[in-house]
């Protein structure tokens, strides 16, 4: 009998990496200036995501940088046909131009 663990652990346990659609929490917000970014694209287009696609590919893009999901080419994301350019200075989370001046 085992006490202060499951029964089914033992010297053969082996972990096995996440199915693929999943990845891992981003614990720092890391990416969350692209999260938000891109929340407020779907509220101002009444949850139509067309116009936000390419806030998508830059989120994801994000958590590929950070290690927060494996690399993969756009054509398997279903991103192949969204340029990521187009509106990067428009929506960047990260361009001091795009946010608003602190109130004095």
């Amino acid at each position: 009998m085992s006490f202060g663990r499951p029964p089914s652990i033992s010297g053969s346990f082996q972990a096995t990496p996440p199915d693929r659609g999943s990845f891992p929490l981003d614990h720092y917000g890391e990416c969350k200036d692209h999260m938000k970014v891109y929340l407020d694209c779907l509220r101002k287009n009444a949850s139509n995501s067309t116009p936000c696609r390419h806030l998508n590919r830059d989120y994801l893009d994000c958590r590929m940088n950070r290690g927060l999901m494996d690399r993969d080419e756009w054509k398997n994301l279903g991103m192949s046909n969204v340029d990521s350019k187009a509106s990067a200075t428009k929506d960047d989370p990260h361009d001091a131009s795009v946010k608003a001046s602190p109130s004095s």
